[in-house]
């Protein structure tokens, strides 16, 4: 795979004009985003991961292959942010989601090792309404003992009401559960 930072963005006029298909990955500031990313594309520093969450404040496009793109948005639910800029970053996403026609699916990350939150719930029935294919990663499952996993994707699966085959399991320090995360997108393309 061949994945190259392409730009970042705050605004519709800095989208970059391509018909390529766009795979948004969301969730949680400290969900392991940048870390998913990086397994993912099996690049080492293509996403910035910080000693804090919360420091994506753009949309930063990624080129994959040159077939399509995978588009890292700000994690949500971290409030170490003034009213404003939150309601910058809220517009943000909101014109991306409402007028990017490019979007064929949303790689929604929930943290393997607990129930799935509000803002989790919020944003998956979000995605249902505007009839956004949704595949769930449950991340950092290296961190759940192994006779639970199972356990754990159901509790995912049921708590956002999701098909569990709609729902993976994936460490980025074990290396697993990404070659189905890539066939599910694929599949989605």
């Amino acid at each position: 795979m061949i994945a190259q930072f392409v730009t970042s963005a705050t605004q519709k006029s800095e989208w970059p004009e391509t018909t390529l298909p766009e795979v948004v990955v969301v969730g949680r500031s400290n969900v392991g985003k940048s870390s998913f990313i990086n397994a993912l594309t099996n690049r080492k520093k293509l996403a910035y991961v910080g000693s804090t969450p919360g420091k994506t404040r753009l949309l930063n496009f990624f080129d994959i292959d040159q077939t399509w793109m995978l588009v890292d948005v700000p994690g949500y639910g971290y409030a170490k942010m003034s009213k404003s800029s939150l309601e910058k970053l809220g517009h943000m996403m909101d014109e991306y989601f409402n007028e990017r026609e490019q979007i064929k699916c949303v790689v929604q990350l929930i943290d393997a090792r607990h129930d799935p939150t509000k803002d989790d719930k919020e944003m998956i029935d979000f995605f249902k309404e505007v009839s956004i294919p949704i595949v769930v990663v449950a991340t950092k499952i290296d961190k759940v003992p192994k006779t639970k996993r199972i356990k754990a994707l159901k509790n995912i699966s049921q708590c956002l009401q999701i098909p569990l085959k709609q729902v993976h399991g994936v460490s980025s320090t074990e290396k697993i559960g990404f070659e189905e995360v890539l066939d599910t997108i694929q599949n989605m393309l």
